[in-house]
């Protein structure tokens, strides 16, 4: 299905009442699609919150999605008032990616992008940094080292602004030690997802498997979530752990949670670009 000229997604979420299947049945039925697969999920019956993704078939549907979305728009959104979006699976979805030095979690994104794994297009990677600059380039990727600078943020957002602006649909950041401020998040006006380990609170700042194994920690997790202008408490898209033991040393701990951090992070971000995750205040739906 990836790339698919005839194919689209429909994300719809709102309060839930009786008859929006039928009414999302219905409306893309009458326009020729055929429904591929369809999965929703209702907080509650009576007074709850609906969330469907719908992902369908129609001849034509580049030519004829602005038809459509007029069509879902009086159904869907004046009749009903529920939000939705509808994407052309063609149209993949355009992710830049921030780093600083630690190479894992971008280089498995862009190993999975190559291969097929996430279905996405990657414009440039954003570094201030310039160590990783040749294991990028290696991709066919741009690369641009951006310093930050401590006096003077502002500047330094405003040029990655100059980068990202009309190009990008989404931002990763690939363990970016960095802070987005909330100007720069709403300037930016895309989705942002970020990765950190399971520490947080308690171990904050730096080396936290150090602290955690002084600490004797059984679980070395990671968790990746949409960016807001709260640090680290924006909506939960994925979360995993491992077990470990008084037997690994802080190294160890390390790479294990490099592990998982990566694993989580491609997860959240292929959920993303197949539209499976639905934003619903500081909470997500995953389907």
């Amino acid at each position: 299905m990836s790339g698919g000229f005839d194919y689209g997604r429909l994300i719809v979420r709102g309060a839930d009442r009786p008859g929006i299947v039928a009414s999302v049945s219905g409306a893309l039925t009458e326009h020729g699609a055929n429904i591929l697969a369809l999965d929703q999920s209702s907080s509650d019956p009576e007074g709850g919150r609906f969330f469907q993704r719908t992902v369908f078939q129609l001849p034509g549907l580049a030519s004829r999605i602005d038809e459509l979305d007029a069509a879902l728009e009086a159904r869907l959104g004046e009749e009903l008032g529920l939000d939705f979006r509808l994407v052309e699976v063609r149209r993949r979805k355009r992710v830049g990616i921030f780093v600083s030095r630690a190479d894992h979690c971008l280089l498995d994104l862009l190993w999975r992008q190559r291969r097929g794994e996430i279905d996405m297009t990657v414009p440039m990677v954003v570094a201030n940094h310039p160590d990783l600059g040749d294991d990028v380039r290696q991709f066919g990727i741009p690369f641009f080292h951006v310093p930050v600078a401590r006096d003077d943020r502002a500047e330094t957002e405003k040029e990655q602004l100059n980068l990202l602006k009309g190009n990008v649909d989404l931002l990763v950041l690939a363990r970016y030690m960095q802070i987005l401020s909330g100007d720069f998040l709403d300037e930016l006006g895309v989705p942002v997802i970020n990765i950190h380990h399971s520490f947080l609170p308690a171990f904050m700042g730096a080396n936290p498997y150090q602290r955690a194994k002084e600490r004797g920690v059984k679980l070395v997790g990671a968790t990746a979530h949409y960016v807001t202008e709260q640090l680290d408490e924006g909506p939960i898209i994925e979360q995993d752990v491992i077990r470990v033991s008084h037997r690994e040393s802080a190294r160890e701990l390390r790479r294990k949670g490099a592990d998982v951090e990566r694993q989580v992070l491609s997860r959240a971000v292929s959920w993303h670009c197949d539209d499976r995750v639905v934003q619903d205040g500081n909470t997500t739906v995953v389907f």
